[in-house]
């Protein structure tokens, strides 16, 4: 961050400088809410959660190296005290950019794919210039502003992600880092039951273009009505991604690899170039596709923005992480979150990469959407149950919508083909509480064959670690599993386990 005295921060926030409190002391390392991160010169806010205050490290956090706490009651340490410390933080960083007029700030929001639109556009700035972004999904009224104060005077971009809990929380963090441009990238069913509905979740990221300048730019998602209709609430300019040709950035002649990845021609007003890219799934295509069309709009020639794109790996953790065990195993992990929209990406991406191989998942009931929430959770189950696997393992609470769903799915592909009377390639029995029927090798099929001659299983266990100790048993060398849930399960962890106990 940008050096500031005690004295100066105590201002910005209306705070009272108490415990001894130096007021020419400066503060230079950055601004921390884990005092696990405390360096030598940082400032530690105190932040008063639901199972841990900040306030009780206060303490360890100057013994750590920090300059002062910045902290919303009076600690036994050099502390600036302010009514609400969440709110000072936000406000020092708002001071922070406004000492940055040379910084560019461009925002991104969606419901699915802003870490991984984040990092490759952020991969892109840095072309350009020093860029400032995320660590992971730093996103929110804590994330935005930290992240905003790790800039410096040599910061040129600012490649901000944000999300929206509710209506007005994207208008606060455009308060807090006024953007020049916007990109939004699709209005699906993430945090449905909080909102009401995909009308209200596209008012709430629509906020982002409302927040442009006349000067800036809003880079929208051609295919997604709800996002395209957005261009009427901004005066900024507008340009639009997609795969149709009335998008100005746009991909043509799309081929996905045997292991899920994405090659296109990146077609621009200004020429095209060729994209391989590295990332998992034909999803990311449109990840890529805003990344470039926000980069176009910085001056990147097209073949700089080709290259970058192709030589992109997963910046962040838990996100289409693909990755191989010795014995031949594929494991991708795709824990970090998950919503109806990611789900049917991730399973379509996984039908890719796992085919002609037996093929497991591990999910768990998907949350926070309300009233539709068991309906869309049996869509989850049919789509698992009839996605051709070997086994399905639903981890956690919650799971009777998911299982009844994959039951019924699994048990409608077992049923012999009206017009042959054989199976198909995804029929299957079903083994639940000890029932089980087996799948017949289609005609032409090898003796052996993965995912046949094998009953289809169907488990519910408790948490992560049972589920990884089920695949412990199942998994065979050349098997391929998909880890997939929400957040709050921590399915990452099944992932650690089957893949040897540590983080790959």
């Amino acid at each position: 961050m940008i050096p500031l005295p005690l004295a100066r921060i105590a201002e910005i926030t209306s705070g009272a400088l108490s415990g001894m409190a130096d007021p020419r002391a400066v503060v230079r390392g950055p601004v921390v809410i884990d005092s696990r991160a405390v360096e030598p010169g940082s400032l530690f806010v105190a932040i008063k959660g639901a199972r841990v205050d900040g306030h009780d490290y206060a303490a360890h956090a100057i013994r750590a190296g920090a300059v002062a706490v910045l902290a919303s009651r009076p600690v036994e340490a050099p502390a600036v005290i302010v009514p609400d410390a969440a709110a000072a933080l936000a406000e020092l960083a708002a001071a922070q950019v406004r000492t940055l007029p040379n910084v560019t700030v461009i925002g991104v929001t969606g419901s699915a794919g802003k870490t991984s639109t984040k990092d490759l556009l952020a991969r892109l700035t840095a072309r350009v210039g020093s860029t400032i972004a995320p660590q992971g999904s730093f996103n929110n009224e804590l994330g935005h502003p930290l992240t905003v104060l790790r800039a410096d005077l040599d910061t040129r971009f600012m490649v901000l992600e944000l999300a929206a809990r509710n209506i007005g929380h994207i208008k606060e963090l455009t308060r807090i880092a006024p953007p020049q441009i916007g990109v939004v990238l699709n209005v699906g069913t993430a945090h449905l039951g909080v909102f009401g509905g995909k009308e209200a979740i596209a008012k709430a990221k629509g906020e982002l273009v409302e927040s442009l300048p006349r000067s800036g730019v809003a880079v929208l998602n051609a295919d997604d009505p709800l996002v395209r209709g957005m261009a009427t609430r901004t005066e900024a300019r507008v340009t639009y991604y997609g795969r149709g040709e009335s998008a100005a950035i746009r991909a043509e002649g799309v081929v996905v690899d045997a292991r899920g990845r994405a090659s296109f021609t990146l077609r621009t007003p200004s020429g095209a170039a060729h994209v391989s890219l590295q990332l998992y799934g034909e999803h990311a295509v449109e990840n890529a596709l805003a990344a470039a069309a926000a980069g176009y709009e910085l001056g990147l020639p097209v073949a700089t923005i080709a290259e970058e794109l192709s030589e992109a790996t997963p910046r962040s953790r838990w996100r289409m992480e693909v990755t191989d065990r010795a014995d031949g195993v594929t494991v991708v992990n795709d824990a970090y979150n998950a919503n109806p929209d990611s789900m049917r990406a991730a399973f379509s991406a996984f039908e890719v990469l796992g085919k002609g191989r037996r093929r497991f998942a591990v999910i768990a009931a998907l949350r926070e959407l309300g009233d539709e929430g068991p309906a869309l959770n049996a869509e989850l189950g049919r789509l698992a149950g009839g996605a051709g696997l070997a086994g399905l393992i639903v981890a956690g609470p919650d799971a009777e919508p998911v299982l009844a769903g994959a039951h019924a799915a699994a048990q409608a592909s077992a049923q012999p083909s009206a017009q042959t009377g054989a199976q198909t390639p995804t029929q299957a029995g079903v083994q639940a509480g000890g029932q089980a029927g087996a799948a017949q090798a289609p005609d032409g099929a090898p003796p052996g064959a993965p995912g046949y001659g094998e009953p289809v299983r169907i488990v519910h266990v408790p948490d992560a670690e049972a589920a990884a100790a089920e695949l412990a048993v199942w998994l065979r060398p050349g098997d391929a599993v998909l880890i997939k849930g929400p957040r709050a399960m921590g399915l990452e962890r099944t992932a650690e386990l089957v893949l040897g106990g540590a983080t790959q």
